[in-house]
């Protein structure tokens, strides 16, 4: 059902040759380019018409308008099971709690006396956000978009879903009851590439954004990719994933368990254990066959993913070891179950969020820990961060200096200038003080 990897007995490798060595999905967004560039020019030219004709083709949806109607929000809302709305607001109150403490405030920093640098926040005037659909419903998107960017500041916040053939063209009605119940009011019932572009350009419904965050699928990834310049993206998210660090202490029922709620979402979708203790292993590969059996989504979706080339267990000498692979890997989700499992968090570099001990599950940071699961996939943890209040700010340096200050730091500015070959820098200096360097 799962592969295996056994690097024990050897030393591991450095970089690139042990990321080489360790499961991954494939996932050619560069390929997926060329096919979404001309559904986004075509959008870019069309607007509306255009995005009506890709509901029709992709969604098997006609439309007469893309924006979603104020009342479908409201009877959404009104309709929503009680229990998973208040599921809903317990999850909202959480991540609002973790996210407003993300704010950030202006400094100011005197440099010298006479010379101040202040970095201000500002956060983005407009986002598009982007909840998938497809194969499953993602409310718990919904917030882990809007939520930060709420806390944030943004003024503007638009939300695209894919159009449901079974919802008469709306998206899944429980999105809409998360828009509603977050305030966001303007919704639009587009999905895919067609959908970033759709932000990217702006349309005779839908103003431009400044940028574009949000999970999706290949084709919501290279659209992010062919629009990068044009508008902020948050990452070019590829298929989810789950790493456990495990030792010989961890219960193998849980860590099967685990791996199978990441498998559920996607036949791409990557499940990885890593562990010193090959019983442990053994333990876990008796565990997943009965749960995999009793699970509702297992032939299309949990089989295909746990045996795909994107998962396994791979054996290590020690816990040491077995750190040296999370952080080549760098997942999405990593779990430690380990003994002293927060001290052995502590060393994890590269991970887009951690889960540490038995009690603290991924489905928890999917929905209700507070925390933000829009993270970054495919080893992008080692440079990229998660979804944050800090994604919808930009710091911008405000520099205020008076004459004295300027001059005392003017001999060094057009020396810099001249090392450069930039004497017209230091010249915007010189003239400020009739063309003589001060104290020269």
């Amino acid at each position: 059902m799962i592969s295996r990897i056994d690097l024990r007995g050897e030393a591991l490798p450095e970089g690139a040759a042990l990321r080489d060595l360790l499961p991954r999905a494939e996932f050619d967004v560069e390929a997926a380019l060329e096919k979404v560039r001309p559904i986004c020019e075509d959008v870019r030219h069309r607007g509306t018409a255009a995005l009506i004709e890709y509901a029709e083709r992709f969604d098997g949806v006609v439309l007469e308008r893309i924006r979603v109607p104020a009342a479908a929000l409201t009877a959404a809302l009104e309709a929503l099971d009680p229990a998973v709305r208040a599921a809903l607001e317990e999850s909202v109150r959480r991540a609002r709690i973790v996210h407003r403490a993300q704010r950030r405030t202006d400094h100011t920093v005197q440099v010298v006396p006479g010379g101040t640098v202040t970095e201000k926040w500002v956060p983005v005037e407009r986002v598009g956000l982007y909840a998938p659909g497809g194969r499953s419903v993602y409310p718990s998107s919904v917030i882990m978009n809007v939520v930060p960017a709420q806390e944030a500041g943004v003024g503007s916040i638009a939300l695209a879903s894919p159009p449901q053939k079974e919802h008469g063209g709306l998206p899944h009605p429980t999105i809409l009851a998360a828009c509603a119940l977050l305030g966001v009011d303007e919704v639009y019932a587009a999905g895919g590439a067609q959908a970033v572009a759709m932000f990217a350009y702006g349309t005779d419904e839908c103003a431009p954004a400044n940028m574009v965050t949000g999970p999706g699928n290949i084709w919501v990834a290279a659209a992010k990719r062919y629009f990068t310049g044009r508008i902020g993206i948050d990452t070019e998210a590829g298929p989810t994933e789950i790493a456990v660090l495990a030792d010989a202490d961890a219960d193998p029922a849980h860590i099967a368990a685990d791996l199978i709620s990441q498998a559920e979402h996607d036949p791409l979708a990557a499940a990885v254990l890593v562990t010193d203790s090959a019983e442990l292993a053994e333990a876990v590969e008796r565990e997943l066959k009965p749960q995999v059996a009793a699970a509702r989504h297992a032939d299309e979706r949990i089989v295909p993913a746990l045996g795909g080339r994107q998962s396994a267990i791979v054996l290590v000498d020690g816990v040491d070891e077995g750190l040296r692979v999370v952080d080549a890997y760098g997942a999405e989700h990593l779990e430690i179950q380990t003994a002293d499992a927060a001290a052995v968090a502590d060393r994890v570099r590269n991970a887009g969020a951690i889960f540490v001990g038995p009690w603290s599950p991924v489905s928890l940071g999917d929905y209700a820990a507070g925390s933000n699961h829009v993270l970054p996939t495919g080893g992008c943890a080692c440079h990229s961060s998660g979804l944050s209040v800090q994604s919808f700010l930009r710091g911008i340096h405000v520099v205020d200096y008076t004459r004295d200050a300027l001059a005392e730091v003017t001999h060094h500015v057009v020396t810099l200038a001249e090392a450069e070959d930039l004497p017209a820098h230091g010249a915007a200096l010189k003239a400020r003080f009739g063309w003589k360097v001060p104290g020269q």
